[in-house]
Order: structure tokens, then C-alpha cells, then sequence
């Protein structure tokens, strides 16, 4: 499900702030974007991340703006990576003025603040529970309006289940009607033995009780899914995918136009059901 969330506060390095922004995936896919500096703060955020979401392409942006009591502090590390790719660019580009101080210092992760990381850590972690809670607040209040137009297409696939049963013993009147003027007027009279056989041949194959009966059983079952309520995007999702078999099959087996429109239309609102379960944790 879509969803969005931002929290920030105050943390010995200044102030922190964290955006969630969630789209719709099968599976649960977490990316950062995150400043070198605090990568350290990618495994605690990701845990609990996971801990809350179960489905979704999870975007987490955390950011700081430095305090003014944090002591700025020379990063040794980044120096050394910088001078390498500084000799590197001299020997490539010899005639080039080298970068001034101030540049240097510009350079992302030359500088660093001296900072407790178990204290930064636990501002982080605190920012993040907030922010899950409005997330999670928001895709709810979405996952309730995606549920209400699934049990309205159910209810629509169930007036069309209940549509098509009448529609068969109706095409099989019509087809005996139909197989008896052919025989009269293929030979000028009507076999009263083939006019049966074909009839129970045509019946057989036109039958779609079981059909019926499984379509009623899956309705049944997506309901309760969606009543019982918690992580139900999977099992919706497997039966979407039968509600379709069944439906493929009833049109394969129609007998007549209005029993193929009714097969089409279950298919129609099915796809429709696919689409939105795509959306649901």
C-alpha cells in the first residue's frame, strides 16, 4: 500500500529527521538514502522497518542539520580517500589548480562531530517508531477503502454466479429445439433416441455446477479473509487466482451468449479484485 510519513527531532548531533514513503510490491523491498556518516544507523532502522511492514517497496530518507554545540572534527579516513583521488586527478590533469581549503573542507564527510553513536542510535530509533505509527495509520486507513471496493466486486461476482444458474437448463431446452428442426428437416422426422443422446451429450458438457459451487466457495472464503482482518494481500492474491481458473473455465463451458457474458464479467470484476489486492499488505 502507499503511504507517507515524516518525523524529526533533536539529537546530540543536531536535528534528525526521517521520511517513509511506501508503494505497492509484492514482497517487502527496504531502500536508504542515507548520508555516509550515518550508515551506522541503517541496521536498527531496517529491523524495525521490517518488524512492522510485511509488504511494499519502503523508501527510508534520514538526514541531519548539525547543532551548533556539535565540535566539528577532521575524518582521517576521508582525508586519505581524498588525497588518493586527488594525486590521481594531478597526474591525469597536471596543469589544474589544486582545490583550496575551503573546498576541501566542503567535501562531504570531511568533517565530522564528535558524538555518543549509542545516543544517536537511540534518537534514530525513536524517530523511526514514529514515524512507522503514522505510516501504518495511513496505509490502514487505506487498506479499510481498498476491503470495501473488494466486497463490493464479491457481491457483483455473486449476482452473476447467481445469474448464470438458471441459464443452463434454459440453453439446453434451447438446444433439444434446435437439434429436433434439424432432424426433421434433415430426414422429415424426428429420432426421439438421437434427440436424447445429444441432448445428454450437449447437458454433460455444458454442466457448470461445480463450477458454480467453487466460485460461491472462494467468494466465501475472500470475505472472511478480509474480515479476520492482518496480513491478507498473499492469500487474497492465490484467490484471485483461482476465482480466474474458474471463471476461464466457466466461459470454455458456456452454453449459450448469456452464459459467456456472465463468464466475462466474472472475469472483468476479478482482474479488478487482482489489481486492488496487489495494493493490500
Amino acid at each position: 500500500m502507499t503511504g507517507y510519513a515524516q518525523a524529526s527531532a533533536g539529537s546530540p548531533r543536531g536535528t534528525l529527521s526521517l521520511e517513509l514513503r511506501s508503494v505497492n510490491a509484492r514482497f517487502l523491498d527496504v531502500q536508504f538514502r542515507i548520508a555516509d556518516e550515518l550508515r551506522a544507523l541503517e541496521p536498527v532502522l531496517r529491523e524495525q522497518i521490517s518488524a512492522r511492514i510485511a509488504r511494499g517497496k519502503v523508501d527510508c530518507r534520514v538526514a541531519l542539520a548539525e547543532g551548533d554545540g556539535a565540535a566539528p572534527r577532521l575524518n582521517e579516513e576521508a582525508l586519505r580517500r581524498l588525497r588518493a583521488v586527488a594525486d590521481a586527478a594531478r597526474k591525469a590533469f597536471p596543469e589544474a589548480a589544486p582545490p583550496s581549503l575551503a573546498e576541501l573542507l566542503r567535501w562531504p564527510g570531511v568533517l565530522t562531530a564528535e558524538v555518543d553513536a549509542e545516543a544517536l542510535r537511540s534518537a534514530a530509533a525513536a524517530l523511526c517508531r514514529r514515524a512507522l505509527d503514522e505510516l501504518s495509520a495511513t496505509r490502514t486507513r487505506e487498506g479499510a477503502k481498498l476491503a470495501a471496493g473488494i466486497v463490493q466486486r464479491v457481491r457483483e461476482m455473486r449476482a452473476q454466479v447467481e445469474k448464470v444458474a438458471p441459464l443452463v437448463p434454459e440453453a439446453v431446452a434451447a438446444y433439444q429445439q434446435k437439434i429436433t428442426e434439424r432432424l426433421r428437416e434433415a430426414v422429415g422426422s424426428a429420432d426421439d433416441e438421437r434427440i436424447r443422446t445429444e441432448i445428454a451429450l450437449f447437458a454433460s458438457k455444458a454442466d457448470v455446477a461445480e463450477e458454480l459451487d467453487r466460485l460461491k466457495a472462494h467468494l466465501g472464503e475472500v470475505e472472511r479473509v478480509l474480515g479476520a482482518g492482518g496480513a491478507v494481500g498473499k492469500r487474497l492474491d492465490f484467490l484471485a487466482q483461482e476465482l480466474n481458473r474458474e471463471a476461464n473455465t466457466l466461459a470454455s463451458k458456456a452454453a449459450s451468449s448469456a452464459v459467456a457474458d456472465c463468464a466475462l464479467e466474472l472475469k472483468l470484476l476479478t482482474e479488478q479484485i487482482r489489481e486492488q489486492v496487489q495494493n493490500l499488505e
